[in-house]
């Protein structure tokens, strides 16, 4: 069979879950030839260009017109307008699609759906369409043209719901769960991670994201960041800066004014996630739809912080009310709610037990099953 997997540079997180399911396809099936591509770059790489870097200026320093963007691309003139803008350059990855001659295409972004479905309807492709949709809430341009798409994978049954109550079939729609790397599945020595960061066994850990290239300049991440560290003294944290080395510097000058390198260790990139995951007890972050996927896969309760208005807030609202997250409000005492987790073991409990129980560890299996079982 020959698989074509599509996603769109938008966040990290369409990527992740498509090389996720690449991954799993060439360790576990025979007999395919499968290729991962950015869409976006492939038919018009100056429009992919300036369209990535507006997404990323726009969530960092003016998140809320990105809120607008989002919640006007959902219905009105911008969700007609990106509509034709990707039927016109589906035309250009027809030409791709007439080359590899797919058998089955797997878009883990709206827009190569709406590009293969609009070709699949004008009869100039008959691959089958599956569509991951990487966000805990539902948004309609993931529908455009949705009667040409054959399979659904969703992350709960309230999308699903909300799927079918726009007249999708049942059968199309799979709660599967968002793909994730099975590096999230294996278990890891924990004293031996424990061991490699300095840090001490029989203490509870928190793993702290400081949101990366979009917490440049965030100086509520920084008060955060110093609340947490004085508000518990047994407490040890890893924070994660990821690329952004003034937010790694500046926490490095809050970890030093409190005399805490003992018990916070600051980190940039990783790709030790998973590890870190294993041995922490909570995750602070922003809930993007892959860090929530593997937080809730390693059944780790989650605090909340500065979600992007848009899929990101509907993430947030999500955890909260399945009982996982904690959003920090704007007039939130951090100290309060953070001691209130840790002093009192039954909560932080019962939301570990509450993230199992909606997270879907097998999700990449499930989807590939589905899609090369059936």
């Amino acid at each position: 069979m020959n698989i074509l997997i599509f996603y769109a540079s938008y966040g990290g997180g369409h990527l992740n879950a498509a090389k996720s399911i690449h991954e799993y396809i060439q360790g576990h099936y025979e007999d395919n030839t499968i290729e991962l591509m950015d869409c976006m770059k492939y038919v018009n790489k100056t429009v992919e260009k300036v369209t990535t870097a507006a997404y990323r200026e726009a969530a960092k320093k003016v998140p809320w017109v990105w809120g607008r963007i989002y919640s006007d691309s959902q219905k009105g003139p911008l969700a007609h307008l990106s509509s034709r803008s990707n039927k016109i350059m589906a035309i250009k990855l027809l030409r791709l699609l007439r080359e590899k001659k797919p058998d089955l295409i797997i878009s883990t972004h709206p827009f190569s759906s709406q590009m293969c479905n609009y070709l699949k309807r004008k009869g100039k492709i008959t691959a089958k369409i599956a569509t991951i949709m990487t966000d805990f809430a539902p948004h309609d341009q993931w529908l455009v043209g949705s009667d040409f798409t054959d399979y659904f994978f969703v992350a709960n049954d309230k999308m699903k719901d909300y799927l079918i109550s726009t007249n999708i079939a049942s059968s199309k729609v799979f709660v599967t769960g968002i793909p994730l790397s099975n590096r999230f599945l294996q278990k890891y020595d924990r004293k031996e991670i424990l061991n490699t960061y300095g840090l001490e066994d029989g203490k509870r850990n928190v793993l702290f994201f400081g949101g990366g290239e979009f917490g440049l300049g965030k100086s509520k991440i920084f008060d955060l960041f110093d609340c947490l560290i004085q508000t518990n003294n047994e407490i040890q944290i890893i924070a994660i800066a990821g690329k952004n080395q003034k937010m790694k510097d500046k926490f490095n000058e809050i970890v030093e004014k409190n005399k805490a390198t003992k018990r916070v260790k600051v980190l940039s990139f990783t790709n030790q996630v998973p590890q870190l995951m294993s041995i922490c007890d909570l995750v602070v972050t922003k809930p993007g739809g892959m860090t929530t996927t593997e937080s809730l896969a390693s059944g780790l309760p989650m605090m909340i912080i500065h979600p992007i208005p848009g899929q990101e807030e509907e993430n947030a609202e999500f955890l909260e009310s399945k009982g996982v997250g904690i959003w920090l409000k704007k007039n939130d005492n951090v100290s309060t709610i953070f001691n209130h987790l840790f002093l009192n073991p039954n909560k932080l409990n019962e939301m570990k037990k509450n993230a199992l129980l909606i997270g879907h560890p097998n999700a990449t299996k499930d989807i590939c099953d589905v899609l090369l079982k059936s």
